[in-house]
């Protein structure tokens, strides 16, 4: 007889999975039902059946009502959010679905899915049934025995992922019967579960191995050596043995299904078929019913390919690579190089892309080069590589090919080939095309990574990089590590690929109306940013060394006043120490406490106390002087490249959805501000010999947009009579005579009122900013929009625009989708109206500074001028200014900026020439 296979699914686990890997792609079919989290659980079903012939099968669910864990704590998975919006109507479509595949869907209320499983799997077991539960949720390895296994879905290769006893402990550290001691230990924050606070991952198995269980752990408590463990045990006992409670999945469920009703016999092939074929999944449609889906899936502002994926599908619905189809070779000598260049040096379009030995570009060596020029047709060129020519040698015979000012250069992440091949003597010219920038201006949500692109735009799957050089970690290889012969397929088809999505996505650009401020903005603005990462900004190490020092005996000292106030040395880094000090032994009023019980002691909580109480107040800045000495003092030194000198950020384009520009490695557009002592981390930032900081900073720039875009009268009459705006909405809300009337404290909740008001805050967001009554919030905010009714106006308009389109615009036709604008959710919907409020606004000011910075950059190249743009941080811009260009250079910036953009109110800079950034501030 045929060994019997009971797989138990845990259905919500599976359906959030698939939520999430369909999230960015905001699948729907014609009937504007969102169909991601249903392929993504269809495909992981499919493949599953298709795989493994279970003989038995089900699915278990939660259910709504409140579980015997609720009972016994009535915080368990209270801080969990609103299921989303595409699950509550997809999860009855799911269940539909397994019931079309001839499957028992199971739940039961007052127990979880968990429970309902663990005891089918433990009944079942018992008969020596071969149980397999399919699930990502790493719980259910407390279930894993002699016949029952897991089966975790593989997020990264597709398929599954087989784990037995030995993959438990390898996994946890010990074998599935203690599996619970150590969850009990770690917690669990996502279900509001505590556990042992300061004993993590790795230390929980240690300490069960060596004492055998959590009682026996906690029973030895007071005589273990690690004060951590000794007091994390002994202060939360009950905490600890509460959690294994809560974690333990029950496995005598009463009047459960037997195991034997679950067999399963096969899909309704005609049933499933036509579910799949309303879905609109073509693949499935086709494999269940022989025939396509009559619809089309729906992607805003992306493609019609309905988005189906490997990972979890029954069969891919994807072309992969077919070497017999294409034609990708390598040249390796001069001799074939020269050829390359001479077949391509007509071609009027120019795709390329690098192969590196490292992601940084600034520290790159170039390992090679891959060209393309028509689809499915790719050279690869090997560079400072074992049997190759050298950099020098390959950029000699393709520089003319790079400089020909009329091709057009296309890549994926231009900005990072541009770099690399600027600092291997290349000199790249002409029109730029960005795929991924391109990609980014269709759909900022979306993910960028070329293959993804592909299989979404092209139904294609490229080779994965982790094929050639291994997953992350210690053995994983570089492309300069691997013998070319193996790189050319992958390295080509990344070319071809690139050059096939240029093709879609320029016709898409077109007709989402964005090619304008692609091929004006987006695209000439990288080689800029590329510029601007290539120069860096240099610091002064011995300026930041003597801060630090300074940093450091403030710290003691503010350390050493904490101690005094306190009357007793405690570890101030340690919030369960600091909470009892503060709330216990001083008597401060304890506000809400965290996840695992212990006072809170966040910035907001100690904020509040600090109006009142001097400890929390010391205890603030000695965070404030800690967090600047550790975050930036003491790091940004150890940023600077050793061959320049100097500290190269990198500008990223393409990851805020409003349009702005983010920096990382490091972060220089967060160098605090606010601070007198934070400010003094600008000082360090200075110029070469013989040049001068210039910081070039726009005025109010989102307040003037804010103006323009609403068209109302009165603010734009402030800003054309040069009045200050703030003084101007304070005398008009306050209902003043004249200007003269209004006083700082006017002024100061005029400043929050303009601030806020346009960006949909609330009467009760305003009067919490204030520190006035929600009636006076509201009164205030009708003064507002009564004085300024064009502000009102362009609120409605744009959000009656979002619903009717899906999306908003900036003033140059930058889209964001506002996915979640018909959200039965109140907060959800409430955050998607603010956020179509907030994006024309400030997405227009950031395409302002990114047109001034195109105009600058033009202007410095075409005059050949020694002076340098060096850094972008929100609507200030920061040069390095040469000392005999000083007035000239300083009076165009100027002038470009102010003219960047034609509002209906003029535009102002403000301009600092010094030896410092902080100076020139």
């Amino acid at each position: 007889m045929a060994k019997k296979k009971l797989y138990l699914l845990d259905g919500m686990a599976l359906a959030y999975r698939a939520h999430f890997a369909f999230i960015n792609s905001r699948l729907k079919n014609s009937e504007g039902i969102a169909t991601g989290p249903i392929l993504g659980f269809a495909n992981t079903l499919a493949k599953l059946l298709d795989e493994e012939n279970p003989t038995h099968i089900a699915v278990a669910w939660d259910t709504h009502a409140p579980t015997f864990r609720h009972e016994l704590d009535e915080s368990y998975k209270a801080n969990r959010p609103p299921q989303p919006e595409d699950l509550r109507t997809g999860i009855p479509l799911i269940k539909e679905m397994i019931e079309k595949f001839g499957i028992t869907n199971l739940e039961q209320d007052g127990y979880e899915a968990d429970d309902i499983i663990g005891t089918i799997a433990f009944n079942a077991q018992a008969e020596h049934v071969e149980v397999f539960l399919v699930t990502p949720d790493k719980d259910f390895m407390q279930l894993v025995d002699d016949h029952i296994t897991m089966v975790k879905p593989d997020n990264k290769n597709g398929g599954f992922i087989i784990i037995d006893k030995d993959g438990v402990e390898d996994y946890f550290g010990v074998g599935p019967e203690k599996v619970i001691d150590v969850l009990a230990i770690i917690g669990d924050t996502s279900d509001n579960i505590p556990g042992v606070p300061g004993i993590g991952k790795k230390g929980a198995p240690k300490l069960i191995n060596q004492y055998g269980s959590l009682e026996k752990a906690i029973e030895e408590a007071p005589n273990m050596s690690s004060k951590r463990h000794r007091v994390g045990l002994t202060e939360n006992s009950d905490q600890a043995l509460h959690a294994k409670r809560m974690v333990t999945i029950k496995t005598d469920v009463p009047d459960v299904q037997d195991w034997e009703e679950l067999d399963w016999k096969g899909p309704d092939k005609k049933e499933l078929g036509l579910f799949f074929k309303r879905m609109e999944f073509r693949t499935l449609t086709r494999k269940y019913l022989g025939e396509e889906p009559g619809g089309q899936g729906q992607l805003f502002g992306a493609s019609d390919n309905n988005g189906e994926e490997t990972n979890g599908g029954s069969e891919s619905p994807y072309d992969t690579l077919n070497a017999d189809a294409v034609s990708y070779r390598a040249a390796v000598s001069a001799e074939e190089i020269r050829d390359v260049a001479k077949q391509l040096a007509n071609a009027g379009e120019l795709c390329f892309d690098t192969e590196t030995d490292s992601p940084d570009a600034m520290t790159a060596t170039l390992a090679g080069i891959s060209l393309s020029a028509k689809a499915e047709s790719a050279w690869y060129i090997p560079v400072n590589v074992d049997g190759a020519l050298t950099q020098q040698e390959v950029a000699e015979i393709l520089n003319p090919l790079f400089a020909n000012p009329d091709s057009l250069k296309i890549a994926h992440n231009y900005k990072f080939d541009y770099i690399v091949l600027k600092n291997a003597g290349f000199n790249p010219k002409g029109r730029v095309f960005d795929t991924m920038v391109a990609a980014y201006l269709l759909d900022a949500s979306q993910r960028l990574k070329m293959d993804t692109l592909s299989v979404k735009y092209l139904g294609y799957e490229p080779v994965p990089i982790e094929k050639l050089i291994g997953s992350k970690g210690k053995s994983q290889k570089s492309m300069a590590d691997l013998p070319h012969e193996e790189i050319v397929d992958y390295a080509c088809e990344d070319a071809d690929v690139t050059l096939r999505l240029y093709e879609v996505l320029k016709e898409k650009l077109e007709e989402d109306e964005l090619t304008d401020i692609a091929e004006k903005l987006e695209f000439p603005l990288i080689v800029v940013l590329a510029e601007m990462e290539r120069a860096g900004i240099r610091v002064d190490e011995e300026m930041l060394k003597s801060f630090s020092e300074e940093l450091t005996a403030d710290l003691k000292e503010v350390e050493s006043t904490i101690y005094e106030k306190t009357e007793e040395e405690f570890n101030i880094n340690s919030p369960q120490q600091l909470g009892k000090i503060l709330f216990e032994k001083l008597g401060l009023p304890a506000g809400k406490k965290t996840k695992t019980g212990q006072f809170s002691t966040s910035e907001s909580v100690l904020s509040e106390l600090a109006a009142e109480y001097e400890v929390p107040s010391l205890i603030l800045d000695y965070r404030s002087l800690s967090k600047l000495r550790s975050t930036y003092v003491d790091a940004l030194p150890k940023l600077i490249n050793e061959e320049t000198g100097r500290i190269h950020t990198d500008f990223n384009q393409t990851v805020a959805a409003t349009g702005r520009l983010s920096s990382s490695n490091p972060n220089l557009q967060n160098i605090p501000i606010r601070t007198a002592r934070g400010r003094e981390i600008r000082k360090a930032f200075v110029p070469e010999e013989g040049f001068r900081i210039l910081a070039a900073d726009y005025s109010q720039v989102e307040l003037r947009v804010i103006a323009s875009i609403s068209g109302d009268e009165n603010m734009i009459a402030a800003f054309k009579n040069g009045e200050d705006i703030h003084s101007r909405t304070a005398k008009e809300i306050f209902d003043l005579d004249d200007l003269e009337e209004v006083t700082p404290n006017h002024r100061r909740k005029a400043k929050e009122v303009n601030f806020g008001i346009p960006y949909g805050v609330s009467a009760y967001g305003l009067a919490s900013r204030l520190g006035i009554s929600n009636g006076e919030g509201k009164e205030m905010i009708e003064q507002y929009f009564e004085r300024f009714p064009g502000i009102r106006k362009y609120i409605d308009e744009t959000v009656e625009f979002a619903k009717e389109n899906g999306y908003v615009t900036t003033l140059m036709g930058r889209r964001r989708y506002i996915p979640d604008i018909h959200s039965r959710n109140w907060n959800v919907r409430g955050f998607a109206e603010r956020t179509a409020i907030n994006m024309p606004i400030q997405g227009t000011a950031a395409d302002i500074i990114k047109l001034a910075m195109i105009d600058i950059h033009r202007y410095l190249k075409e005059n050949d001028a020694a002076s340098r743009m060096l850094l972008q941080v929100h609507d200030e811009l920061v040069f390095e200014i040469a000392d005999e260009e000083s007035e000239s250079v300083t009076a165009k910036i100027k002038e470009l900026m102010e003219n960047a953009y034609e509002l209906d109110v003029p535009l102002e800079v403000e301009m600092g020439l010094a030896d410092n950034w902080l100076d020139a501030h």
